[in-house]
Order: structure tokens, then sequence, then C-alpha cells
């Protein structure tokens, strides 16, 4: 991952620095000059970028209306209050300053949750694929790519489909997910199971579906969504 730290603290540069060779696949360039910076930034397009809020007399929070698409914002900084700012411009999370490495960590994995996403909504969504399920006396063919989420209901599992009316078939969950492709179809709940593909947002109580349907993250399943 393509990295670039900004900061008029040459320390605090170091900390980064040192924090990202402690983690796998991280390339940082650093300046502590914020106009060098971030010209650097708009042409080399890096992954992520950790940006000071507060240089001098330049503002962080200006310059990240300046940030390409495509590139991740973490603030750093001692000074809270600016936080409120940062998340208006989508930053991916805050690091409030002296931060420790388990904090820095998380921030990344964040950035790596929403590449993942974002990899996840980019790939052709499961064209051609199907599965059968016995609806009452009758064998339904459902393709993978029309389903929005599947529902366990006492003796039955509900499977909602895009732009259809929901199939609901008398087999057991754990029958249906064997049935799914792993690769493309998690399990976040002992009663649900989502496509990747459509996961829009998460966190490790709840998930948003694209289409803005919410889905709760059952305890003993967050670590799967990482």
């Amino acid at each position: 991952m393509k990295c670039v730290a900004i900061d008029d603290e040459p320390m605090a540069l170091e900390v980064i620095k040192n924090f990202c060779n402690r983690m796998d696949d991280m390339e940082l360039d650093t300046f502590t000059n914020p106009l060098v910076g971030i010209e650097h930034v708009k042409r080399m397009r890096p992954t992520l970028l950790f940006l000071d809020v507060k240089m001098g007399e330049v503002s962080g929070v200006n310059l990240a209306r300046e940030i390409p698409q495509g590139t991740f914002l973490v603030f750093t900084t001692a000074y809270a209050q600016f936080a409120v700012d940062g998340f208006d411009l989508n930053a991916v999370d805050f690091l409030h300053k002296p931060f420790s490495f388990g904090r820095f960590e998380k921030a990344v994995n964040k950035v790596r949750q929403a590449i993942k996403l974002i990899n996840y909504s980019a790939v052709p969504p499961l064209e051609g694929e199907e599965i059968t399920v016995k609806v009452e006396y009758k064998n339904v063919k459902i393709a993978l790519s029309s389903i929005l989420y599947i529902q366990a209901m006492d003796n039955y599992v509900k499977i909602f489909i895009v732009d259809g009316k929901p199939v609901i078939t008398q087999m057991s969950m754990k029958s249906l997910e064997t049935m799914l492709p792993e690769s493309d179809f998690v399990r976040v709940h002992k009663s649900y199971i989502v496509p990747r593909h459509r996961i829009n947002t998460y966190s490790r109580s709840q998930l948003t579906l694209t289409g803005g349907t919410t889905i709760p993250v059952g305890r003993a399943y967050a670590g799967k969504l990482e």
C-alpha cells in the first residue's frame, strides 16, 4: 500500500514511519512541507494519506479538499476539536496524538476494509451462476446475482431477491450455506447470509447493503468481514 504522511513535526513523521515499518505492505513517503506534500499526493495518488490538521499557517482541513479521488484520508493531530471537520471530509479515521501502534493499526485496517468493499463491488456479480431450492413441491432456480440477502425463519429460509418477491424454502440455513460459494457470500449472523458484493458499509455490529437495507452482525461472525 502506497502511503504519504504530511506533518510539519519531524518527530511525528518518524512515529508514523516506524509504525508503517511494523506492518506488511506499506510504502511511505513523508513531507514536512505541506504544500510540497499535497502536490506529491495529487501527482502520485497514493492509497492512503496521513495528514496533520494544523501546520503553521497551513490548514490540513483545507488541503484535504485537494486530495484526488481514490486516496483514503486519515487525519493526525493533537487538536481533538478538529475531528468533526475531518469526518465531514469523509476521513476514514482521526488519530489523536500521541497515538499508540494499536490505534494506528486500527486506522489502517479500516482503510483495508474499505478497499475490500470497493473491490467486491467492482467484480461482476456471479453472472450465470444459480442454485436450485425446493419451494413446496417444485424445484426453483435462483440466480446468485439476484440475491439481496438470506434470512433464517424458524424451519424456513427466506431468500430476498432484488426487484422480485422473496423465495421461501423449507431447508436449514446450514444446508443453504453449503450451496453458496464462500468467496462470494458471507454469514454475518446466525440468521443472515449476505452477498459480499452488496455490502456497502459495515461495522462489528451491523452492515448496510446497497439500497439501504440494514443487517445485524453477530459477535461470533464479525471477524469474517475483516
